[in-house]
């Protein structure tokens, strides 16, 4: 049996690990939770069409092509001088959704403007004919994206006969709603205003602050958490990483219902790597549909039942009543099967292809090497960035200067930009890369930071159950889109 210090060794030494594969599956299960409610509320059938994109758009001589999916809603859009509301596309399939249904829908409906959305590309059924080969992935970023957006507001200006008067105003909720921001910051004489909710919009390589948000989520009571609960997730975490060190592999894998025992080091850190996701996804996804709320969470971790149960044992039943809600039938826990779906070059999934951006510009690797951080230290930086060398051909000491470019070309979390509004929830892990604060600098009015909130809620439609800071953020948002509205009626 592997001693101790020797399986530490090999962990910290960087196997290699992917940080989110439940919390990937839990952002999909959002969205599907997302889709089915609106189903039950929207008739509508928007247009859909595909337009024909430059594979490269910064060298005139490649003249390939890929094909890039849109969807329009002009239902509401009673007037040729109307606004035109962008719904951007982030790191997943565009459903027509985008252009039925959520706050911005609303907006359109009450400014009479005309709604489109575009599929970001090399997603969904944005793909390029040659797939996902890593030669082809090398026209996969965002300031090809950006251009791509750029390209389709001209297509739709063609198509609609729009001009000057008609102010465009851009939508998008994380990855996306950095997209929004940098879409008016790199091209402000196209798009009038910009609304970029929960927007990562600084690039960093060891997001370990990820982890100390959601800690300190955990220990916030006014969304259920509790100090009790942040002390128990923490020492359950070491129980399990020390039965796993003792040799109890099996027993492990079964309690958690694992589809096989994690006997190799890879298997046992991809274990460790999914218990975590399930409360990071809890924390990202309050009352969003997860499997739990930060509340019910914390009262089973916390033992507020009466049975006499150890905090392992809770940790079972956790597993246990996820695998139930999530419709999983076991943990895989594989990391060979990990490595084999980020190879796929067929897949549509969007896992391989969020993983490269990650490597080329964002980073993003939520660690765990840090004492804030409540699960296993197995979470390295070095373990998660050499799938960028094994998957790409990337090398990991190229990662910081990557990091360093995207932030010097959009300027990091402190942008220079006007008529952008920057929205965020206070318990959402991915407020630490977004901006929080005015700069009297540049605008004096461009934060909105929500009580209580979790990622990208305000992009919903209001609910009666909505937090009353949450109803008061969306009607800001609506003030600021119709201030924006009437000053560019003035221009």
């Amino acid at each position: 049996m592997m001693s101790v210090l020797r399986w530490l060794t090999v962990i910290l030494l960087g196997h290699l690990v992917y940080s989110g594969q439940i919390l990937w599956r839990m952002k999909a299960h959002v969205h599907k939770i997302q889709q089915a409610r609106i189903k039950h509320t929207s008739t509508a059938i928007p247009k859909t069409g595909t337009i024909h994109q430059p594979l490269n758009h910064f060298d005139q001589q490649d003249d390939r092509t890929f094909p890039q999916k849109f969807f329009v809603n002009d239902v509401y859009w009673q007037r040729s001088d109307g606004p035109v509301f962008l719904y951007i596309g982030g790191e997943g399939p565009l459903s027509k959704f985008s252009v039925l249904y959520g706050h911005h829908v609303l907006m359109a409906e009450r400014h009479a403007a005309l709604l489109v959305s575009l599929e970001h590309r090399f997603y969904g059924q944005s793909i390029s004919p040659d797939g996902l080969e890593t030669e082809t992935l090398r026209h996969l970023s965002s300031q090809q994206a950006l251009s791509d957006l750029a390209a389709f507001r001209h297509y739709i200006s063609q198509r609609f006969g729009l001009s000057h008067a008609n102010a465009w105003i851009s939508f998008g909720g994380s990855y996306a709603g950095a997209l929004s921001a940098w879409l008016r910051g790199k091209f402000p004489h196209l798009i009038y205003g910009a609304v970029a909710s929960s927007a990562p919009v600084q690039a960093q390589l060891d997001f370990s602050s990820y982890n100390r948000v959601v800690a300190s989520s955990l220990m916030n009571e006014a969304v259920g958490g509790s100090e009790k609960c942040v002390a128990e997730v923490k020492g359950v975490f070491a129980a399990v990483e020390a039965a796993l060190l003792m040799g109890n592999e099996t027993l492990v894998g079964k309690d958690f219902g694992c589809c096989e025992t994690p006997l190799k080091v890879e298997d046992k850190t991809e274990l460790l790597r999914s218990l975590a996701d399930i409360f990071m996804g809890t924390v990202q996804y309050n009352e969003e549909g997860v499997a739990f709320s930060i509340a019910e969470l914390c009262d089973i971790m916390a033992n507020k039942s009466e049975q006499k149960e150890e905090a392992y044992d809770r940790l079972v039943k956790i597993v246990a009543m996820y695998r139930a809600r999530e419709n999983v039938p076991c943990l895989d826990v594989s990391h060979e099967k990990l490595v084999l779906e980020l190879s796929n070059t067929k897949a549509s999934s969007g896992y391989r292809q969020w993983f490269y951006q990650t490597c080329t510009e964002f980073g993003f690797y939520q660690t765990c090497e840090d004492t804030h951080c409540l699960f296993s230290r197995v979470s390295t930086l070095q373990s998660q960035t050499e799938l960028c060398s094994r998957l790409f051909n990337i090398p990991q000491d190229s990662l910081p200067v990557r990091i360093d470019s995207t932030n010097q070309y959009y300027g990091g979390n402190r942008p220079q930009t006007q008529r952008v509004l920057y929205v965020n929830g206070n318990i959402d892990p991915w407020t630490e890369l977004s901006v929080v604060w005015n700069d009297t600098m540049v605008d004096d009015d461009r934060v909105i930071l929500i009580d209580g909130t979790a990622h990208c809620m305000d992009m919903n439609a209001d609910k009666s159950m909505d937090k009353p800071a949450l109803h008061q953020a969306r009607k800001e948002i609506e003030r600021r889109v119709a201030m924006w509205l009437k000053s560019a009626h003035m221009v």
